[in-house]
């Protein structure tokens, strides 16, 4: 267990409580973020629950199950469809990272680890390569922070703007698996715009964490770190799997789309934690010059890929 229930404060209870409101209709995923991150600015944090953890295994189990409420075929076709989206994004944003965090004097591995999780999933991402090239705590903590703060924008910004532009629900499943960063934004911004969009979002986005894997084990060589190491997000595996099970097995169609609209209300609750981390002082704490770094990655990817969504998707 991640904490023993005897020694849970009010405030854990309370957490909690709000957590089982959010899982109902009453509450959509922008709203549980900005619960969450209100209730940390004043002071109302839970003191005992390990929200990264338990935030962490819900997300995963949330994202597999979203896997049973997928198509085999519309998997397919997106993955294939956007391959040359995917791969392009993460060369340019990489590249452009090193060369704008060289002229910013940004800390290498910090401005490495900021371009990493723009380019393929956010905190996924980090977490991954951070251990492949012997990244340090304070390193990792201030591209996590820089990350979370353009995750949290992305959240209410991206649907706005998508309507703006009249984009299709299946452009702007695309644009959000491409320019959001990690994958509860995406899929948060996506169930905003529409079931659609959720699909196609939740699918690429996928896609696009499969690259987790080469960009470590080329991120170990470049950093040339002794006992380099990452871990494989095996969630990614399973939500595979989920996709072939349900459109396979297709005799359990009920207990399928359940699971799928239940993995849409625990991520909701995924938000709710995450918000808890968007404090004044972890605002702070990403400093000028990386945050500075993930805005200008972060407008560029954004703008490139809604472009050119936009006009030949």
């Amino acid at each position: 267990m991640l904490v023993k229930i005897r020694h849970f404060q009010p405030s854990d209870w309370a957490c909690i409580g709000i957590a089982l409101l959010i899982l109902t209709p009453l509450i959509n995923g922008p709203a549980a973020l900005l619960i969450g991150a209100c209730l940390a600015n004043l002071g109302y944090s839970p003191k005992n629950l390990q929200l990264a953890k338990i935030t962490k295994r819900l997300l995963s189990f949330s994202i597999v199950g979203l896997g049973f409420g997928i198509s085999i075929e519309q998997a397919i076709e997106y993955s294939q469809k956007g391959f040359g989206l995917i791969v392009g994004s993460i060369a340019l944003t990489l590249s452009l990272g090193y060369l704008l965090g060289k002229y910013l004097r940004v800390e290498r591995k910090t401005g490495y680890l900021i371009s990493s999780g723009t380019a393929i999933c956010g905190g996924s991402a980090i977490a991954a390569v951070s251990p492949a090239i012997g990244a340090n705590s304070k390193q990792t903590s201030l591209a996590l922070a820089t990350v979370f703060i353009l995750n949290a924008c992305g959240l209410f910004i991206f649907p706005l703007i998508g309507h703006l532009f009249s984009l299709s629900q299946v452009q702007f499943g695309y644009w959000a698996a491409i320019a959001i960063h990690d994958t509860s934004s995406v899929v948060g911004a996506a169930a905003a715009y529409g079931d659609k969009a959720l699909s196609v979002a939740t699918t690429v986005k996928l896609a696009r964490a499969l690259w987790i894997i080469p960009v470590a084990l080329v991120s170990a060589l470049v950093f040339k770190e002794k006992d380099s190491k990452f871990k494989l997000p095996y969630f990614i595996l399973f939500y595979v799997l989920a996709i072939v099970i349900s459109n396979y097995l297709p005799y359990f169609s009920s207990l399928y789309n359940g699971i799928f609209d239940a993995s849409k209300q625990v991520l909701k609750v995924c938000l709710f934690f995450i918000g808890y981390e968007l404090t004044a002082s972890s605002l702070r704490s990403a400093g000028i010059k990386p945050l500075l770094l993930g805005v200008l990655l972060w407008m560029f990817i954004a703008s490139l890929s809604l472009l050119v969504i936009y006009c030949f998707y």
